[in-house]
């Protein structure tokens, strides 16, 4: 059987990026996709890269049956083009932040605005197979993470769930520039952003609660963690970096944390613990991450990495690794390819 899918919002860079990578997928085909600024023109003709599709045709609404829909839009917009889907019992794999968050109230402090479908909140489940991969294939509707978060979750994760680290933990990430959007406005032309690294949103952004609800999930105590996440914005064009910081609650060797992280991503095909600290680039274009744990044995610190694509793992191929997974199928469908280097 052959799955159609649809793509809302494929003139996004995580809406195209899906559905490059579906151009391949052995199991589902792209068959619908909504653009409403370039409706009416070909995918190929608004995006030369996607020039393989032909004659396919970029719409307003989706058009005609499909088995499952990606969303692309941005946040709160979202939602109001998923909710119809929802109910009508068609799955959704929503790429922005609409249910991530589990409480309507925080929704609300973080984006300053009402949610839209508050009701659907309860049934979305957070779509990071690492860790929710049972309840994902159950599931009508799935939040993908964010990039950063996703970066930060599966770095720490694994020390989390052991109970070998404490508060407060600390998140300094980066991200290539892709990462802000297409649609995102000034301050982000080459000029400004080539030879310069800044900070933005410290302790402010929205993935902060995120990353917190998560892990506080892995704990298991009712505790939720305290976490500072400071974002920067680097001269590339794809990637997260995110070094994270947390207490040891005891003493732990290098030895002993790298097994914890091994054990735990031992049926992960899409995380993999390496022994040297990572580059964004061993994971440009794929959808691994790359998780290295180290402990400052002095200070009693664990320092975790994770790498990825924030288009692929980030974004677009977890959407699909998302999909897979909710229509039975195997999980690295479409999505088993190297990382392009240099």
């Amino acid at each position: 059987m052959t799955y159609r899918v649809g793509i809302v919002n494929v003139t996004g860079y995580a809406g195209m990026e899906a559905a490059r990578l579906l151009w391949r997928h052995p199991a589902a085909r792209l068959v619908a996709a909504t653009g409403r600024s370039l409706a009416g023109q070909r995918l190929g003709e608004a995006f030369p890269h996607l020039a393989v599709y032909g004659d396919f045709a970029i719409t307003d609404e989706i058009e005609g049956d499909v088995d499952l829909v990606m969303s692309a839009l941005p946040t709160a917009a979202s939602a109001e083009a998923c909710a119809p889907f929802v109910r009508a019992g068609v799955p959704v794999v929503d790429i922005a932040a609409d249910f991530r968050l589990k409480d309507p109230a925080a929704f609300a402090e973080w984006f300053g605005r009402a949610h839209p479908a508050p009701d659907l909140l309860a049934g979305a489940v957070y779509g990071l197979p690492e860790v929710n991969a049972a309840a994902i294939r159950g599931a009508k509707l799935v939040a993908n993470p964010g990039c950063y978060p996703a970066a930060s979750i599966l770095a720490l994760a694994p020390a989390v769930a052991a109970g070998l680290i404490d508060d407060p933990i600390v998140v300094d990430a980066k991200s290539g520039i892709s990462g802000a959007g297409r649609g995102t406005g000034g301050g982000f032309g080459y000029s400004e952003v080539n030879e310069d690294v800044s900070a933005y949103k410290i302790a402010l952004h929205n993935h902060q609660p995120e990353i917190a609800q998560e892990l506080g999930a892995l704990r298991g105590d009712g505790r939720s963690p305290r976490v500072t996440f400071v974002p920067h914005l680097v001269p590339m064009t794809r990637g997260i970096h995110a070094t994270c910081y947390a207490p040891l609650r005891r003493p732990v060797s290098p030895a002993e944390a790298t097994a914890a992280y091994r054990d735990y991503y031992a049926g992960a095909p899409f995380t993999r613990v390496v022994v040297s600290p990572p580059h964004t680039k061993h994971t440009l274009g794929n959808n691994m991450c790359l998780v290295h744990p180290a402990v400052d044995e002095r200070n009693g610190m664990l320092v975790a990495i994770g790498v990825l694509d924030n288009l692929v793992k980030g974004a677009a191929g977890q959407a699909i690794e998302n999909m897979n997974l909710m229509l039975g199928l195997p999980q690295d469908s479409g999505l088993d390819i190297p990382a392009v280097y240099p």
